[in-house]
């Protein structure tokens, strides 16, 4: 039951309404007879400004942030958390007295469905994008004490920018390459993982990598979609084919929901009714 005292979390991000975090988060919502609703807001990059104050003007309590707006918001946070500063994107923000406060989930999120697959000390990764999505798979990269990360784009500035944008953090610097580089890269690792919106609705059909690409992975390297709609993406669909292990970007969703649920709600929040609910929209 929706009142006037109902308060508003939500998610902001351009595109957002394929967004299935009010599928999670309300199911959460519910079952702990919290009065909140979660509610996905479209807004284009040349309006975040107006619209985070506009956020705080209707008293919303606090909201997730996807692509393109986990760097972007950062000037215009209050209070920034440690782990947010040093990945260098936010994507969860709350209320205080001086303003909004950031931190970034992601790290947590994207570690979970990896930390008991195998022992990452001598493995190799490759990240496929340079935005906010891979700052936080740097950082759980390196939480998982994996040899080497390289990092993959297609604009050498932004690239350069992405590598030296790691100094001074306590992050270990990856590697950049250009994606000419790929047919190279891709033999030699272990990890693969798509932080880019290639293959997110609507564009269903599209995959960072082609099948010449993936047919010189390694044969037991795990591919890892940070998207989870649809699932499988074709990216994961044609990774499957040539005999690589996948994981797609829902349970990533669902560790990253449940700690910014906490934060919050300041209780504890429950993790498997999120999953659950997300299996049940998604027909898994």
């Amino acid at each position: 039951m929706i009142t006037g005292k109902t308060q508003i979390l939500g998610v902001i991000g351009d595109p957002v309404t394929h967004s299935l975090s009010p599928v999670m988060h309300n199911a959460a919502l519910a079952e702990l007879g919290a009065d909140f609703v979660y509610v996905a807001f479209p807004i284009a990059t040349a309006q975040l400004e107006t619209a985070v104050a506009g956020l705080a003007a209707i008293g919303v309590s606090g909201f997730n942030v996807t692509i393109p707006h986990k760097q972007a918001i950062m000037p215009l946070l209050s209070k920034i958390s440690a782990e947010a500063q040093a990945v260098g994107a936010v994507n969860t923000v709350w209320r205080t007295e001086r303003g909004w406060a950031g931190t970034n989930t992601d790290v947590l999120g994207f570690v979970a469905p990896l930390q008991a697959l195998r022992d990452w000390s001598q493995a190799q990764a490759v990240i496929l994008g340079n935005g906010g999505a891979a700052r936080a798979v740097v950082a759980g990269c390196a939480q998982l004490g994996l040899k080497g990360v390289s990092v993959v784009g297609r604009n050498p500035d932004r690239l350069q920018a992405f590598q030296l944008s790691w100094q001074g953090s306590p992050f270990q610097p990856p590697s950049v390459h250009p994606w000419e580089a790929l047919p190279d890269l891709l033999p030699q690792a272990d990890l693969v993982v798509n932080t880019t919106p290639i293959g997110m609705h609507p564009q269903v059909g599209a995959t960072p990598l082609d099948e010449a690409l993936l047919a010189g992975a390694k044969a037991d390297a795990i591919a890892y979609d940070l998207i989870y709609t649809p699932s499988p993406t074709q990216f994961l669909s044609l990774a499957s084919q040539h005999g690589l292990a996948t994981i797609d970007g829902l349970e990533m969703l669902v560790q990253q929901g449940a700690a910014a649920l906490k934060i919050w709600l300041q209780s504890s929040v429950p993790v498997d009714t999120m999953r659950q609910a997300l299996k049940a929209h998604l027909g898994h």
